[in-house]
């Protein structure tokens, strides 16, 4: 049977903390005035149900006090994140973006699996960050939040994957526990990938393995172990 490895973005393929995450405290002190850490919002994330960056600034500013317009908070969340796009390339928070996976890692994956992506990001915001580190032809295809009706936790996007490739084997890698959600009801693999870095580690360990984690990793570079692992 063939397999097909699709990805998380954010936290997966790329190192977000000084930009999506930065972006998150960056919008709430901006409508509140008070800066949060980026440990109150791994807190959230491991909540679940705040796969969306938006709806979370939103969330957590109407936990401090003050309620806003979800379209307010979108506005000025993408200005910080984005800044001038009019040459195609971000000035804003974006640009702080990191490329995790090693030089070679998926060229190696895609001898004997097909690559793609499944992000909580909207598709073309997914392809400014994969154009900008010359991987663009890597991943076919890329699924992003415009892309389904229902967002993560909900499993629609694995389940259009697969829909699309019959008779592949898809296993899924993500950061949060909406990853592990969504793939536990597709009934798709999941490796969980916990940087050792990440606040309160122990309990997204914990939501993992709740959620029936195939395989439990520190970074994408040990995804190869992790797959000759599995049955």
């Amino acid at each position: 049977m063939k397999s097909m490895i699709v990805f998380d973005m954010d936290g997966v393929l790329v190192d977000v903390t000084e930009s999506y995450r930065e972006t998150i405290c960056q919008t709430v002190k901006a409508f509140t005035g008070q800066r949060i850490t980026r440990e109150l919002v791994q807190e959230y994330k491991n909540r679940g149900g705040f796969n969306n960056d938006w709806l979370l600034s939103q969330t957590i500013c109407r936990d401090l006090g003050l309620e806003l317009e979800y379209q307010t908070v979108v506005d000025r969340f993408n200005e910080l994140f984005f800044g001038d796009l009019s040459t195609g390339i971000p000035t804003g928070l974006m640009r702080n973006e990191r490329w995790l996976p090693a030089n070679g890692l998926l060229e190696d994956l895609r001898k004997n699996h097909l690559l793609s992506v499944f992000t909580g990001r909207l598709r073309d915001e997914a392809m400014i960050t994969l154009r900008r580190f010359g991987h663009t032809a890597t991943f076919e295809p890329v699924v992003g939040d415009d892309d389904v009706s229902k967002g993560k936790p909900d499993p629609e996007g694995l389940l259009k994957i697969q829909a699309a490739y019959p008779g592949t084997r898809l296993i899924y890698v993500g950061d949060t526990v909406d990853d592990a959600r969504a793939s536990r009801a597709a009934a798709v693999p999941f490796i969980g990938i916990a940087h050792p870095h990440t606040h309160n580690r122990d309990r997204l360990l914990d939501l993992f393995r709740e959620e029936r984690a195939a395989r439990i990793v520190n970074d994408v570079n040990e995804l190869p172990q992790a797959l000759s692992q599995l049955t």
